[in-house]
């Protein structure tokens, strides 16, 4: 009940894509075009209402720029979007590529967008306006604002809160169609989970953690060997730019298929046993600043960049590990029962605890609206990171006995009590955890590569200009 949950939504704040495989990839059409062009071609309205700086609305920038299935994307919401990733790169000092690659890259992602979009709507995905609510609260807790405030900073950057809560929406959908077609297929199996520790415990004493950057050149699904020589030959220009003193970040944004291109190819910091190994077999080679030759794999082709690298205190094969077993008394704040009669009633209870007028598990049982509160508010033994943080917080200020004041958190305000506290090594089923989360991170990004790329190589892609047709052949 009280596990700690991750709020991934919150780095959406500044961020108005979701990532996907970016390159030219063939196109495959349905038996009739021109069915699928018709009801996009009516449905061309534009969705936002930004005007990218020194741009006139006309009707050249509201026609269609590109038919995605029965979907369309107009030339005005393609610019809108080049010019909130100008601003962003240029907020983050990352070098421009010129304007045809940048408006390739940022393209083929609203592709691949509109297409998940478009498979999630099909499989019956949706996002109501009450689930969206409550998640843009969260994203606005995270950041320490109020939901207007976080309203106000959004439209100081140049964005309408109307078009944010879709680019949430959307995350929220893509977020869900994944986790329905990725993450949900990927199995572990007991015998992983046993290699997995065999190789962890033969490893050297020290840990290696890599910072990479990556260029990644995409082959499309059943590409024939035609295609795929023309991609190894990009990856094979791309590679001499970089011999003859060419910037990664810059050829990253300008050539790269990978969902972090516009972020100059960067990966950041990854343990060397979380990476492919096809990846850290290149990567142990090579010292700081070093890249690798071309790589092959199932998606493409990669030239990876080590920027740095460290060694991690690896924890001893039996770590000690502090856990604390606790009670509490939860009241949830409701329409009958708000903030302030939650914080009295729990504070009466302290006095009556402090009292020994009533044990706590009394009062749990009585008044906890947990489920823990038939077991006299229970919840066992609990590791660092097992609650949220403003319950951990306050429970590790408390010593064996002692009861706090009420703790508020986001499921409501708690009585925390500390029975006892242990430190032990840390427990086989743990370990045994941590090692399938570690084989099911590796797994998940191939896999989540992989479904983007066949979503977008079933896609039915037609583009209405010569410019972009021949910028996406690239």
């Amino acid at each position: 009940m009280f596990s700690k949950h991750p709020i991934t939504l919150a780095t959406l704040l500044l961020c108005a894509m979701t990532a996907g495989g970016v390159a030219a990839a063939q196109d495959a059409k349905p038996a009739d075009p021109a069915k699928a062009a018709a009801p996009a071609a009516a449905a061309a309205q534009p969705t936002t209402g930004f005007t990218p700086p020194g741009q006139s609305r006309n009707p050249e920038i509201d026609s269609i720029a590109v038919v995605v299935n029965d979907d369309v994307i107009t030339r005005r919401e393609l610019a809108e979007r080049v010019g909130v990733i100008v601003q962003r790169m240029k907020q983050q000092n990352v070098q421009l590529p010129d304007n045809a690659a940048l408006q390739r890259q940022i393209l083929e992602r609203m592709i691949v967008e509109r297409a998940q979009l478009q498979m999630a709507k099909e499989m019956g995905v949706r996002v109501d306006d009450t689930m969206l609510d409550r998640a843009i609260a969260r994203i606005a807790e995270q950041q320490k604002l109020s939901v207007q405030q976080l309203r106000d900073q959004i439209e100081k950057d140049g964005t309408s809160f109307a078009n944010f809560r879709e680019e949430i929406r959307e995350e929220i959908i893509t977020t869900r169609l994944r986790e329905h077609e990725v993450d949900a297929k990927i199995q572990i199996s007991e015998g992983e989970v046993d290699s997995f520790l065999a190789a962890q415990e033969a490893a050297a004493a020290e840990q290696q953690e890599l910072n990479i950057s990556q260029i990644m050149v995409r082959i499309p699904e059943n590409a024939s060997p035609e295609v795929i020589a023309q991609r190894q030959q990009r990856a094979e220009d791309v590679m001499r730019q970089l011999r003859t003193g060419g910037d990664f970040a810059k050829v990253a944004a300008t050539y790269s298929d990978a969902a972090d291109a516009l972020q100059g190819g960067a990966v950041g910091w990854r343990p060397a046993d979380r990476i492919p190994p096809v990846f850290a077999q290149a990567l142990e080679k090579l010292q700081p600043g070093q890249v690798t030759s071309i790589i092959r794999s199932a998606t493409g082709f990669h030239i990876l960049k080590l920027v740095d690298k460290r060694t991690l205190a690896q924890a001893q094969a039996e770590a000690a590990v502090e856990q604390t077993h606790a009670r509490h008394i939860l009241l949830k704040v409701t329409p009958a029962t708000s903030a302030e009669d939650a914080k009295r009633k729990l504070a009466e209870m302290k006095a009556r605890l402090d009292s020994k007028a009533s044990t706590f598990e009394e009062l749990a049982r009585l008044y906890s609206t947990d489920e823990s509160g038939k077991k006299g508010g229970d919840l066992g033994w609990l590791y660092p990171g097992d609650t949220l943080p403003e319950f951990e917080k306050a429970m590790n200020e408390l010593k064996p006995g002692e009861v706090s004041g009420p703790v508020e958190t986001a499921f409501g305000y708690h009585l925390i009590q500390v029975v006892e506290r242990k430190s032990e090594d840390m427990s086989k089923e743990k370990k045994r955890n941590e090692a399938r989360m570690a084989l099911r991170e590796r797994k998940m990004v191939e896999a989540a590569e992989d479904f983007q790329r066949e979503v977008r190589d079933r896609a039915y892609v037609e583009y209405r200009s010569e410019d972009l047709r021949a910028e996406a052949a690239k």
